[in-house]
């Protein structure tokens, strides 16, 4: 079809729709979380798309095809498939997917073809084991270790290309004659009945392995009997030392390799301020199979042990001291009510953010605890959150390392540099607004369980160099701060964000995450901060202050901000204000939810792009606010 952009976050809509072809065009940018929930057969496969394989995948339980084959995506997989009973054809293959496979894989009952050829996947096939496949390609990854028996029965199998000690051995199924063999088949297999079109571009992986193996059969043949004989020695030798490895780490006996569906359950009687029906920073996914960690407490007490994805690195404090310049005050960025973050400039170039975070701010148990949630926070993808690339729990130290989003944040654009509020035209603060929202909601409503930010203001959203936000602090709220911990007045500045609710009885919900929202919204259209002292009594509190006048045409062009200089369609700015009106509304019950705030911001968007088509302007343009008054301002 010659398709090209992004498929858009509305799509959720579409709840008759059960077949989704838009394979072969140039789509780009993440897959939408939002997709259509009633889906049968999806193929987005020969795009451009990058990022991950959203999780409200998960939620489409009558998916029985799914193909993302072709694209560019990257990151773990995910434990996405838990409830897919229906799916039978899975392709992700030609990706750049990395990391272990995920455990939910067990739960494929209906899986008959699997293609993850040609991405970047390590560890072990064993939760491959107990699947009924008649199709498996998983060649051309790293994966290592041994071939599970089961898997040596699959009729079409490839796994060249990794580093499997033991390759699969079936000369019958290798030597039999063409006219026989699996490598007769038509060039593209064949697919179930109920779903028209096949995976893509498996074949030349198949091709050229069963060839090769043709070649090699009767060599194979001969060798496995010896190979198998030196193996058992071998393996014999490697459990002895593994298991007096094992007896001197003090290990429980519990498997290293396997890790079931796990979930990091938070003391809700350790955090009062967390509403009962919004758990804060629980496990955003179950986890994944990983490398070994062990958590220490503060008198080095050994502590439960869990496994830390693989997309999170582990750091030496000694590395982070170099990078950080020993976290001197040069290398300050900004300071929270865990720590303070630094910039950290890497001998190969890479330049990340790192949380130093104080031992103060953590209780014994959240220190037992940090690697759990450094699990849940690393699997949090999504275009407008910051990623967190790695940890460090050495020597009692508990750092968090960051992607750097080196345009500074919101908060210093609007209140200290009048040159780059200048430069935050209405457009891109709208854009702003938006993106901040899509965090929220993929918080909200698309973890599962949800998660509540609790620390939404400016200063946590970050820019890049074309002004898009990324949140920042997303699942740290599973950390409670020590209240007796002092801070400065920076951090105490985040108290015009929070929502009446957590003022009066301490609970702070999802709703309670869009109060704080509005309260960032109100600054992007007057400029001003959320709890300013300098002004007289009656102005101190934006929301105080401006929610009387939201509704009030003149009086609303008198709050924006003066840097736009008037830059801006009258109606969209009244839009604007009433997603705000909304937002703050003193009771949490009468608050929208984020995704209803999110398609509100992308009908102004739309409309914008469509005045900005109708005038000719560029994507930067505004236009400037009439000085009269009068039916000029309904005329934009």
């Amino acid at each position: 079809m010659g398709l090209n952009g992004t498929l858009g976050y509305l799509l959720s809509s579409l709840v008759a729709l059960t077949t989704m072809d838009l394979s072969n065009n140039s789509l780009h940018d993440v897959i939408p979380y939002q997709l259509p929930p009633n889906l049968i057969h999806l193929n987005l496969a020969r795009n451009n798309f990058s990022g991950n394989i959203p999780y409200s995948i998960s939620n489409i339980l009558s998916l029985g095809y799914l193909n993302v084959s072709h694209n560019s995506l990257f990151q773990e997989i995910g434990e996405l498939f838990g409830g897919l009973n229906s799916l039978s054809v899975l392709d992700l293959s030609f990706n750049n997917l990395s990391g272990n496979l995920p455990v939910s894989f067990v739960s494929l009952s209906n899986l008959s073809r699997l293609y993850m050829q040609n991405n970047q996947l390590s560890g072990t096939v064993n939760v491959l084991s107990n699947l009924s496949l008649t199709t498996l390609n998983i060649a051309n990854n790293n994966f290592s270790g041994l071939i599970p028996e089961e898997l040596s029965s699959i009729p079409d199998l490839s796994a060249g290309g990794n580093s499997f000690i033991n390759m699969p051995a079936s000369p019958p199924r290798i030597i039999m004659p063409p006219s026989q063999s699996p490598v007769a088949q038509p060039d593209r297999p064949q697919v179930p009945t109920t779903f028209p079109n096949g995976p893509e571009d498996e074949m030349p992986i198949d091709e050229g392995d069963k060839k090769q193996g043709r070649q090699t059969g009767l060599l194979v043949g001969l060798a496995v009997g010896s190979v198998a004989a030196a193996s058992c020695i071998l393996f014999a030798l490697v459990f002895c030392l593994h298991s007096v490895h094992k007896r001197k780490d003090g290990d429980t006996g519990e498997p290293k390799d396997f890790v079931g569906a796990l979930a990091v359950n938070i003391d809700r009687d350790s955090n009062n301020n967390i509403h009962q029906d919004s758990p804060v920073a629980a496990s955003v996914l179950p986890r994944p199979i990983g490398t070994p960690e062990r958590a220490y407490g503060v008198n080095s007490s050994p502590a439960k042990k869990i496994k830390v994805p693989g997309a999170a690195t582990s750091y030496t404090v000694a590395s982070l001291q170099v990078a950080t310049n020993s976290f001197c005050q040069d290398t300050l960025l900004g300071e929270g009510s865990l720590g303070r973050v630094y910039r950290a400039d890497f001998p190969n170039g890479k330049v990340l953010a790192v949380k130093k975070i104080d031992s103060a701010s953590l209780s014994l148990y959240e220190e037992d605890h940090f690697l759990e949630v450094v699990s849940n926070i690393s699997r949090l993808r999504h275009p407008n959150i910051v990623s967190l690339t790695g940890y460090c729990a050495d020597h009692g130290q508990r750092l968090l390392v960051y992607e750097h989003i080196g345009n500074g944040t919101l908060h210093d654009m609007l209140h200290y540099s009048d040159e780059a509020s200048k430069n935050l035209t209405w457009n891109a603060r709208v854009r702003i607004a938006l993106g901040t929202a899509r965090a929220l909601e993929y918080l909200h409503e698309v973890c599962l369980p949800s998660v509540v930010h609790r620390n939404l203001k400016s200063s946590n959203i970050l820019l890049d160099e074309e002004c898009s936000p990324h949140l920042s602090d997303a699942g740290l709220a599973a950390f409670s701060p020590n209240p007796e911990r002092e801070v400065s007045t920076e951090v105490l500045g985040s108290l015009g964000y929070s929502a009446p609710e957590f003022a009066m009885s301490g609970t702070y919900t999802v709703k309670s995450d869009v109060y704080s929202f509005g309260v960032v919204m109100l600054e992007l259209l007057t400029g001003r901060k959320p709890l300013d002292r300098s002004r007289e009594r009656s102005e101190q509190s934006l929301v105080g202050w401006a929610t009387p006048q939201l509704h009030d045409i003149d009086a609303l062009a008198k709050m924006v901000d003066p840097a736009m200089d008037g830059m801006y369609p009258a109606k969209s700015l009244s839009r604007f204000a009433d997603i705000i009106a909304l937002s703050v509304q003193p009771e949490p019950e009468f608050r929208p939810p984020i995704s209803e705030v999110v398609q509100q911001l992308v009908r102004l968007m739309q409309r914008a792009s469509m005045l900005r088509r109708q005038s000719g302007d560029d994507l930067g343009s505004s236009y400037r606010a009439p000085e009269r008054e009068g039916g000029a301002w309904d005329a934009v």
